[in-house]
């Protein structure tokens, strides 16, 4: 059915640089191997028309009229590996063609050309004309440790991946000249520097200095630089340019957050409860990290991350029993007035308003009051505060208990 599709669209897994059909699979790998449909480019779905797809398929597993399902199900713990987004540079970097040249890609898009499986079977072309590009121009830090216009954080793994970039375009084009402009080289993890200095070795012009503009002329696309190492101005006429991109936050992080009352740093990335001792955990139980929902990192550092995660989740659920904190909160129902301030002040979502019965005055009242969840309550008291009538009090902190402390000081 997938030969047979007429409608075509942009390739997301290709990173725009091809076409796929309207029925597909998401990429090569994809679990479990079965084609999907698109309804934003469907033409039986937009339009009512075509069709082919359930006429041919013989098994008649093609259906129109599906669609998404919500279910929900309990576990006992989550593992937030939310990924991450490539930070728009076409709205922000104007001085770079803002997107206007084709041969301005970025690192996705350069790893997508130079893969077996990429839209052009692991040949280095343009995309403009599909030529082998003579000269490359790599720019590192695109948005990366540039506070003004994009984010003030280094993404970690740009200086490696360039290196393995300019690697492979000088394997793959033999005569090929590739240009790094960069700001910094950060290469500390285990063989980054040896395989940096390999790069260096290989043929690769490092020019330390920030790329100030890129404008087409004579049908190069020209790249103006300073070497901030002798001072001097340096142009590049390339025939393409490769853009490393930062690294920012999946787009829906922020709502997940809110979801679940995970905390978030001012960088949009998952903060965790402890940078050394619990690197892998959340300040709500149950709750863990992986990989870069909790800051930019590369490949080796996200998977020691994600073992990790995997570890805790399974020496948790593995015990019969969980031992829980004893110093948490304890409501009066009978003072509880049900204004919910503790709700929207507590940051682990551990307190919730319920319905219930209460006998007052020898008579049943049904009204709402608040209820601590033990299994999310951290003790941290921010709800005693906000109870104006007083209902809420922390076991082992009492106020009654704190003022006969202090009599007893006082005496």
């Amino acid at each position: 059915c997938e030969g047979k599709c007429p409608s075509r669209t942009e390739n997301e897994f290709d990173e725009g640089l091809s076409e796929r059909k309207a029925i597909y699979k998401p990429f090569a790998q994809a679990v479990p191997s079965k084609p999907t449909i698109d309804p934003g480019s469907c033409r039986k779905l937009k339009d009512g028309k075509c069709g082919v797809c359930a006429k041919i398929c013989p098994t008649g597993a093609i259906k129109y009229d599906d669609v998404d399902k919500v279910t929900t199900e309990t576990y006992g713990a989550l593992i937030l590996a939310t990924g991450y987004d490539l930070i728009d540079w076409t709205k922000i970097y104007g001085e770079y063609g803002g997107g206007r040249y084709e041969d301005v890609i970025t690192g996705l898009q350069f790893e997508r050309l130079v893969n077996a499986s990429g839209p052009t079977e692991g040949h280095i072309q343009r995309p403009s004309d599909g030529a082998e590009p003579k000269t490359m121009v790599i720019v590192k830090c695109v948005g990366s440790r540039d506070p003004n216009k994009g984010v003030s954080y280094c993404s970690r793994a740009c200086c490696m991946y360039s290196a393995k970039h300019a690697h492979q375009y000088l394997d793959k084009v033999p005569g090929g000249k590739c240009y790094v402009f960069y700001m910094d080289v950060r290469c500390a993890g285990k063989g980054y520097d040896e395989f940096y200095m390999n790069t260096l070795q290989d043929g690769a012009i490092y020019v330390r200095g920030r790329v100030s503009k890129i404008y087409r002329e004579n049908g190069k696309l020209v790249c103006m630089g300073e070497d901030t190492l002798s001072g001097n101005v340096v142009r590049v006429d390339a025939d393409m340019v490769v853009l490393e991109t930062a690294m920012v936050p999946s787009e829906g992080a922020s709502q997940i957050a809110g979801v679940l009352n995970a905390q978030r740093g001012p960088e949009g990335f998952f903060t965790e409860a402890h940078p050394k001792l619990r690197p892998v955990e959340t300040n709500t139980a149950g709750v863990f990290l992986a990989g870069v929902a909790q800051g930019p990192k590369d490949i080796p550092d996200t998977v020691a991350q994600a073992g990790a995660a995997a570890s805790k989740v399974i020496g948790l659920l593995a015990r019969g029993q969980i031992e829980s904190n004893p110093m948490i909160v304890k409501v009066d129902k009978a003072k509880c007035s049900g204004c919910g301030a503790c709700v929207s002040i507590c940051p682990y979502g551990a307190m919730q308003l319920e319905e219930v019965t209460l006998r007052e005055n020898s008579r049943k009242v049904t009204r709402v009051v608040a209820r601590p969840n033990p299994g999310l309550c951290q003790g941290c008291g921010a709800c005693t505060v906000a109870c104006r009538p007083g209902a809420a009090d922390l076991l082992g902190f009492t106020d009654e208990g704190i003022m006969r402390e202090m009599e007893a000081l006082l005496r």
